[in-house]
């Protein structure tokens, strides 16, 4: 099969030849028609994560082993089974959740299988979608999409996920309540989307990107907040209001303190975003305002697809998809525009 691996930290993409893998047990081999390009990629490329002034937590440290092959927002059609699958035959078109743990463990066993200590995660800590071929360690991890545009679709595995899952941490908002989103690309304008349906609250947009804010203004945000063009001032005091609930995805030192700043009294704050970084806050603030930091990763499988039920039975907004061809040059391209924050809405690219 041809692949898209990493040799390395910091390394390009480069194609390469693989042997197709045989599906055993509860194992399937998809074959990928449609593979989402997530920011997570792009620090899965650079080998980790900013920590502030504790360094970098590196992702090989935590299992991932060269070559690496990312992508983890897949629809793909079945090509085999191995001989302990039921319920899924060959050519039928699955959407995959990546987020796969170890299966043994407490948290796994309680259904957080994203949380897993030992995370077996497609397109992280195992070969992904970049690749003609992916290998499912298990048939409960796929989801029939039905008529639900596949393009689509597969952003809904990370992006919309970690969109839909951050929202339920926000909740519960009432009317007279005000929520902020920090950072409105591919995966705010799902949150700006979900606020929008399933609450009554006053969504505020917060971005340095017109065009971003523009779109979470089409998809329900009430107010749109350019911070770029604030100045000396901040969002607090552009605002004007305190907020019972900020969902950040952008998470740096600079967006926790924005956050931090404008949360109302019993506020919550939901950081989303692995930009990276650190924030100092005053302590006495915490109790004293009573503040809920609730952080939140991706999503358990149960949530992905209750997010698929949502989208087949509700017309849900989607976020602006581009689709592009599957090849070397278009994903290399993509990842680098990932990195500079210049993709509007989401990348997918399509195998012919």
């Amino acid at each position: 099969m041809r692949a898209f691996a990493v040799a390395g930290p910091g390394e390009p993409v480069r194609e390469i030849d693989a042997e197709s893998p045989v599906p055993r047990g509860r194992e399937v081999l998809l074959r990928v028609t449609h593979v989402g390009v997530c920011h997570t990629d792009v620090h899965t490329q650079e080998g980790g994560y900013d920590l502030g002034r504790q360094g970098r937590l590196s992702i090989a440290d935590r299992g991932l082993e060269y070559p690496a092959v990312l992508g983890h927002e897949i629809v793909g059609e079945v090509l085999a089974v191995g001989e302990g699958v039921e319920g899924v035959s060959p050519g039928e078109r699955r959407l995959v959740y990546p987020w796969i743990g170890c299966g043994e463990c407490d948290l796994c066993l309680r259904g957080d299988s994203h949380v897993c200590r030992s995370s077996r995660a497609l397109g992280v800590f195992r070969w992904g979608g970049f690749a003609s071929e992916v290998l499912v360690p298990d048939s409960d991890c796929l989801i029939d999409i039905g008529d639900l545009d596949p393009a689509w679709a597969a952003t809904l595995a990370c992006s919309g996920l970690t969109a839909y899952s951050a929202v339920q941490q926000a909740l519960p908002l009432g009317a007279g309540d005000r929520v902020m989103v920090i950072g409105v690309g591919g995966v705010g304008l799902a949150a700006v989307a979900f606020l929008s349906r399933l609450t009554e609250a006053e969504v505020i947009a917060v971005d340095v990107s017109a065009e971003n804010l523009a779109a979470a203004a089409r998809l329900g945000a009430a107010r749109t907040v350019d911070s770029s063009a604030l100045g000396n001032a901040t969002v607090a005091a552009e605002l004007g209001v305190p907020v019972q609930a900020v969902i950040d995805f952008v998470n740096t030192g600079a967006t926790f303190q924005t956050a931090f700043d404008c949360l109302d009294k019993a506020g919550t704050h939901v950081p989303v975003g692995l930009f990276g970084g650190e924030a100092v806050v005053p302590t006495a603030l915490l109790p004293l305002k009573s503040i809920r930091i609730q952080g939140s990763y991706v999503g358990r499988l149960r949530d992905l697809r209750a997010l698929v039920a949502m989208a087949q039975d509700t017309d849900l907004p989607g976020v602006p998809i581009t689709e592009k061809s599957f090849d070397l040059e278009t994903l290399t391209a993509t990842l680098s525009a990932v990195a500079a924050g210049t993709v509007a809405g989401r990348t997918v690219l399509v195998s012919s």
